[in-house]
């Protein structure tokens, strides 16, 4: 029931909004009614502990022998974790919104609540079913909302092709319960079968950009930091669920080295591109393929509460940064709670990161180490750049003191989740690697100045409509198919001109001579 709450303040609040914008236009106090009805989604949020292991079921679907599944949500610590991180980028989104220029403005935010809305129904779905038509959701509102914001005909073609991408992945999912179907099984992610783990691995990778590695979002800079934010992160959380849902069992597989090393050299790549953005919404999406990979590492050897830490680390640490640009002495200071909830030292969110059920794949962990020191060198020089944020002076008093709560709210969430509430809380785990990454996070800090490769590359550099050797590998591909639709086109168009009888009659003789030739 609490599921179902929390869900239905953040539809009510839509609503809300959505009416007002209608009966009264001018009505002062809409970012009150936001902020207050994303403060109370979150405070139901923590109430769901009171309750845990929830249950929520809609009515059966008929008729029972097509339907083997209904829709059907449970609120378990992981998936109660992922859902008070979106929760949480919520509330911080809206709080901050007096920051923007755009500000008030309460159509982003009715977006905001029902992307919200379907990303907490998404993590808390138990079964392929519920995920898929959530997916879909999801999906569509991110194809629309690229869409609306892309004006340019190639950045449109890379939002079809990273709108295909995610499809794809949700058609491995489907796959996934195909397979345990043919074994005369139902798939559900709280109990899934040995035979699915690699195939749910493979559509989170798929739609996270990491299986194969590709880059699966437009330009970042042409959306704005608020609803950008929480769509990305609802997008992220919705596919990194399935992570920390994969069994044991299913990655003793001869297949899960090689996806460990293509999940490295993604987390190396992302790590890499990360350190070298100009700003941090350039590089917002290599930030979500570098932890996003972690997390895809942390489920192939059999750690799914690793993988759950580096997901929310992703989620909360990104989420403050990306929503930090007004100056702010004491904000630049307390960002680095964001860099503690990613580091993965002990009784931090990420300390079960480093946890392996594994030792065949030790191989890929040196590169893993060191894509963690990328992110977190790269997270550190964002979070100190002072002089790339706004002014805030000519701001009301009001605004300059409400604003900062935004971005603490999801900072104390990352200490919340690190001492509380799910398996991965006060945890010591293999810390060890964390405290070699956390070395060689001060080592690329202090080189930095002193080579000019660790230093950002100039924001004229990184263009969206630049493509790197990744566009070019893709569009290469696309231009392919392209060309096979134009040659089919053209036949199609031979066919059904006005000699299309003429051709289809000589076709028919060409045929008729062909089986006749061996007959006497």
């Amino acid at each position: 029931m609490f599921i179902f709450i929390t869900v239905g303040i953040l539809l009510l609040s839509a609503i809300g909004l959505l009416i007002l914008r209608f009966v009264s236009p001018d009505f002062r106090y809409t970012w009150l009614l936001a902020t207050g009805g994303a403060f109370t989604a979150w405070i139901s949020l923590l109430f769901w502990q009171t309750a845990m292991p929830i249950t929520a079921q809609l009515p059966i679907w008929q008729p029972v022998s097509i339907f083997r599944q209904t829709p059907l949500f449970i609120a378990d610590g992981i998936s109660w974790t992922f859902a008070m991180s979106l929760g949480t980028i919520c509330l911080g989104v809206i709080i901050t919104a007096v920051a923007r220029d755009n500000f008030p403005s309460p159509v982003s935010w009715i977006g905001i609540f029902l992307l919200t809305a379907f990303g907490i129904l998404a993590v808390t779905a138990e079964n392929p079913l519920t995920l898929v038509l959530l997916w879909a959701a999801i999906d569509l509102s991110e194809l629309i909302s690229q869409l609306y914001f892309v004006e340019e005909p190639k950045l449109n073609e890379r939002v079809v092709v990273s709108f295909a991408s995610r499809v794809t992945g949700t058609l491995v999912l489907l796959w996934a319960s195909m397979v345990s179907a043919s074994n005369d099984s139902v798939l559900n992610f709280l109990s899934a079968p040995p035979s699915s783990g690699l195939l749910l691995v493979l559509a989170s990778g798929l739609r996270l950009g990491v299986l194969p590695l590709h880059l699966p979002y437009a330009g970042d800079s042409a959306f704005r930091r608020g609803f950008g934010t929480n769509l990305r992160m609802v997008s992220a959380g919705s596919s990194l669920i399935l992570l920390a849902r994969v069994p044991l069992s299913s990655v003793e597989s001869p297949i899960t080295p090689y996806l460990m090393m293509f999940a490295s050299i993604a987390a190396l790549y992302g790590g890499w591109m990360w350190l070298r953005s100009p700003d941090e919404l350039t590089g917002r999406p290599f930030w979500l393929i570098g932890l996003g990979s972690l997390a895809v590492a942390a489920a192939l050897r059999g750690n799914p509460i690793g993988a759950t830490a580096w997901s929310c680390a992703l989620i909360l640490s990104g989420g403050a940064l990306f929503l930090a640009s007004a100056q702010s002495r004491w904000l630049e200071r307390t960002l680095f709670i964001g860099v503690l909830g990613v580091s993965a030292l002990p009784l931090s969110l990420t300390a079960n990161g480093w946890v392996s059920e594994r030792t065949g794949i030790w191989f890929a962990i040196p590169l893993l180490i060191l894509a963690q020191a990328f992110l977190l060198a790269g997270y550190i020089r964002q979070s100190q750049r002072v002089s790339a944020r706004t002014n805030f002076d000519d701001q009301p008093i009001w605004a300059r003191n409400v604003y900062p709560l935004g971005i603490y709210v999801i900072l104390f969430t990352i200490l919340l989740l690190g001492f509380f509430g799910w398996g991965g809380a006060l945890k010591i785990g293999n810390w060890i690697p964390s405290l070699i990454a956390s070395l060689l996070t001060f080592s690329l800090i202090w080189l930095t100045p002193r080579f000019r490769i660790l230093n950002p590359v100039r924001a004229h550099w990184v263009r969206p409509t630049d493509p790197n050797w990744l566009d070019t590998i893709y569009q290469t591909f696309w231009g392919l198919y392209r060309q096979i639709g134009k040659i089919s086109n053209s036949f199609s168009n031979v066919l059904e001109g006005e000699s299309g009888i003429m051709w289809t009659l000589v076709f028919l003789a060409l045929f008729i001579s062909i089986f006749t030739q061996g007959t006497p």
